[in-house]
């Protein structure tokens, strides 16, 4: 075995994913050749991840073919897992991909796909599988030239005449926006498809104005990435949502409680836990995936997850719908805010109320015209915004957090800023 590569028994291998993803890339594909079952990680991650895989469990044989990959899913939620895609389950997600790229008029072969996102999350790894399904060219992004535009313009390039394409999640989506050199430099996509987590409302707009190729998508690890996606000229054209669709996956909701339910060719086979695998739980081949949404005309609009809803003074409440109508007032009331995240705690009254955390942009002042002699502290001015809102939706309190902010995947680890939260003294407000 070659260096960053741990042998755990039974067929499976643990690959450290390493400072060159290129060199990672080769070792990856060499591993699945032989017909292993590779465990993509984070290096903070690696040990929760051999503890899935077992050392030396034997594999149940039946549940998938080939080679495999094992990557991470449902950080969002905070309860990690540890997701089985069999190599044949992606090929299908692949073939879909290409299928739609050729309905946009885009030859998949001829175009260039340049990849920002780790080798072990699945909208990183899916470009490398991609690139080599469709004879493309690949390019890794360093991580660090998302957060310097100028400098990543001048190190690739891009040729408008070449179709290229790129996911983003959509805090490197903000950096690039936010910067002149980032704007012109992504208006030479072809496609950018964004998923992840929410993509706002006022950055999707921004991105209209500035006529940018932006394909909201949907998908998770255990669907193999993307399973439906919006394209760009619907998405100029105002449409609303991820898309539809693509043609290896149908969706459908739950007329329960509204969750997105999936059957899909790419699939995964399951769970990783203490060396077993957990058979994925199908009914009639669907996978509920957790998420709460709607299909509209234009295709799939997300609704935020289900297990985050609240019950508060009878009203069922959604932490990240409320998440986004306070960003979009606290962008029109031009408050310097750059990070939000609201939570629940117990209430003897209400049951559960929301709770602010926040994180400003700069000395949070009042507003634009106002006396600067007295300035308005920026929780109270949150305080007010959040009046718009029905009482169940107002945070009882604000609490300024200086390290707020999400994963480099866009994604909060809701679990790890309820354990902060937890640790703060509790006052009247």
């Amino acid at each position: 075995m070659s260096s960053g590569v741990r042998e755990l028994g039974s067929g499976r291998v643990l690959l450290g994913c390493g400072p060159d993803p290129a060199a990672t890339a080769a070792q990856l594909e060499a591993l699945l050749a032989q017909g292993l079952v590779v465990g993509l990680a984070a290096p903070q991650e690696e040990r929760e991840l051999v503890a899935a895989l077992g050392l030396e469990a034997p594999l149940q044989s039946g549940l998938w073919p080939g080679p495999a990959v094992v990557v991470g899913s449902g950080g969002s939620s905070g309860a990690r897992r540890w997701v089985l895609q069999p190599l044949e389950s992606l090929d299908a997600a692949l073939e879909a991909l290409s299928a739609w790229l050729e309905g946009l008029g885009l030859d998949p072969a001829a175009s260039l796909l340049l990849n920002p996102l780790p080798l072990h999350h699945v909208s990183g790894l899916m470009p490398l599988l991609r690139a080599r399904r469709w004879g493309a060219e690949l390019r890794w992004l360093e991580p660090t030239l998302l957060r310097d535009p100028a400098r990543l313009a001048q190190a690739q390039p891009l040729d408008p005449r070449r179709p290229t394409l790129i996911s983003l999640v959509p805090t490197q989506l903000q950096r690039l926006v936010d910067h002149p050199d980032g704007l012109a430099w992504l208006a030479r996509c072809a496609v950018i498809w964004v998923g992840g987590a929410a993509l706002p409302a006022a950055l999707a707009e921004r991105c209209r104005a500035a006529g940018l190729p932006l394909s909201p998508c949907y998908g998770s690890s255990e669907t193999g990435a993307m399973v439906c996606a919006l394209e760009p000229a619907r998405f100029l054209a105002g449409d609303p949502g991820v898309g539809r669709p693509l043609g290896h996956a149908e969706l459908a909701i739950d007329p329960g409680d509204g969750a997105v339910r999936i059957r899909a060719a790419s699939l995964a086979a399951g769970w990783w836990a203490a060396g077993q695998l957990q058979p994925l739980p199908l009914h009639d081949g669907w996978w509920c995936s957790g998420d709460r949404g709607r299909l509209g005309p234009a295709g799939l609009e997300l609704l935020g997850r289900l297990d985050g809803a609240i019950s508060s003074g009878g009203e069922t409440v959604f932490p990240e719908q409320v998440e986004v109508r306070l960003r979009a007032l606290a962008e029109q009331a031009g408050l310097p805010l750059e990070a939000l995240l609201l939570l629940p705690e117990s209430d003897p009254l209400w049951g559960e109320r929301l709770v602010g955390l926040y994180r400003p942009a700069a000395a949070a002042t009042g507003a634009p015209g106002a006396d600067q002699s007295v300035p308005v502290p920026l929780a109270e001015r949150l305080r007010q915004l959040a009046l718009q809102l029905p009482p169940s939706q107002r945070p009882r309190r604000w609490l300024a957090c200086a390290e707020l902010a999400p994963t480099a995947l866009g994604k909060w680890q809701r679990g790890r800023w309820r354990a902060w939260l937890m640790q703060q003294p509790i006052t009247n407000q």
